[in-house]
C-alpha cells in the first residue's frame, strides 16, 4: 500500500543539499507517494505541515537536530508520526533512537521499521526532543557558525567549548524540583529527556527516551580547567561522579535565574527564564528500526 508523505528537507543543513536526490528516489522507491516542498528557513516548517498535515500519512524529516526542533510542536498539534533522515551535524536524537546515519538504510527504517512513541521534554510551551539548557551552552550556540559545523563536524563542538568556557562567568539560579528549592551558582544548566545532545554527550549514565523523566545536572565549576574532566565523563554521562556536578530528576521542575536568561532547545534558543519544565510521556510516534526495543543506553 502506498504512504503519503511530506518531505522536509533542509538543503542547508551539513548533508542536505548533496543526499536530498538520493533521498527522494530511495523513497519513490520503497513506495512513498511524497509531497516535496522547496524550504527556504527552517521558520516555514511548523506552518507547511499544518498546510499539509491532513494529506498525508507521516513526515518525513531530512534535517539535523535544529530542523527537528522546528518541527515538532506542528506534528504533536497534527498527531502525525515522524520519519528521520539524518542529515545534520550531530543528529543526537538519531543516535538517540538507533536510526542509521547513513541514508540509504534511514530510508529503509521509515518504510520497514515499527512505529515507537517516545516521550517529549517541554519548556514554556515548546516541545524538545534531547536537551533544553541554559548558560554555557548558550554561549556555544552563539559561537558556532554553520561554516565550522560543515568543515569540522561534531569535532566544532569540542572547539567552540574551549574557546568559550574562559569568557563564561557563573550565574545564580533557583532550582524548584521534586518539592525542594535549590539554589545553584553555576555555569550551565542541562535539562534532558533523550540521551544525546551536543555531538554525543549523554544527559546521564541511564537516560533514555522513554524513560518518563527529565534528567538535570549543574556544572558548579570554580576553575576553568575542570571542563578537561568533563570532557572524559560528558560521552557516557558520568558527569555526576564529578564533585563539581550537580544531577537532580524529576517530572516537572522551575528554574528560576535573578536576570532574564535564554534557553537553548536542541541547539536552538526557544526559550527564557523563569522556566517551567515538564516531560510528555508518549507523546510522539517516530519510526525507529524494527528491531529496536526500548532505548537503552549505548557504552
Amino acid at each position: 500500500m502506498t504512504k503519503k508523505a511530506l518531505l522536509l528537507v533542509n538543503r542547508h543543513s551539513r548533508k542536505g543539499q548533496h543526499n536530498f536526490a538520493q533521498a527522494v528516489d530511495i523513497l519513490n522507491d520503497l513506495g512513498f507517494e511524497l509531497i516535496i516542498l522547496p524550504i527556504q528557513s527552517a521558520e516555514e516548517l511548523p506552518q507547511l505541515v499544518r498546510q499539509h498535515g491532513s494529506k498525508v500519512d507521516l513526515v518525513i524529516v531530512g534535517g539535523g537536530d535544529g530542523t527537528l526542533n522546528a518541527v515538532v510542536d506542528s506534528l504533536v498539534e497534527m498527531s502525525l508520526p515522524l520519519g528521520i533522515l539524518p542529515l545534520g551535524t550531530a543528529n543526537d536524537l538519531a543516535r538517540t533512537l538507533n536510526i542509521p546515519l547513513a541514508i540509504p538504510q534511514a530510508c529503509r527504517v521509515i518504510a520497514e521499521g515499527k512505529l515507537k512513541y517516545i516521550d517529549l521534554g517541554w519548556v514554556n510551551g515548546k516541545h524538545f526532543f534531547n536537551v533544553a539548557s541554559l548558560g554555557l551552552s548558550v554561549h556555544i550556540t552563539a559561537k558556532l557558525s554553520k561554516g565550522a559545523k560543515r568543515r569540522w563536524g561534531i569535532l566544532a563542538y569540542g572547539f567552540t567549548a574551549l574557546q568559550v568556557i574562559t569568557q563564561t562567568r557563573p550565574f545564580h539560579a533557583y532550582i524548584v524540583i521534586n518539592g525542594e528549592t535549590i539554589h545553584v551558582k553555576t555555569i550551565q544548566i542541562a535539562v534532558g529527556n533523550g540521551r544525546f545532545y551536543g555531538g554525543g554527550m549523554a544527559v546521564a549514565a541511564d537516560a533514555t527516551i522513554d524513560d518518563q523523566r527529565l534528567d538535570l545536572y549543574s556544572l558548579e565549576l570554580k576553575h576553568w580547567w575542570q571542563i578537561f574532566p568533563l570532557l572524559w565523563k560528558l560521552p557516557q554521562g558520568q558527569q555526576g561522579n564529578l564533585h563539581w556536578v550537580r544531577t537532580l530528576e524529576g517530572e516537572y521542575l522551575e528554574i528560576r535565574t535573578r536576570k532574564r536568561l535564554d534557553i537553548n532547545t536542541d541547539g536552538e534558543i526557544t526559550a527564557a527564564t523563569p522556566a517551567t519544565f515538564r516531560v510528555i510521556p508518549q507523546s510522539l510516534g517516530v519510526l525507529v528500526p524494527g528491531n529496536s526495543g526500548s532505548t537503552e543506553p549505548s557504552v
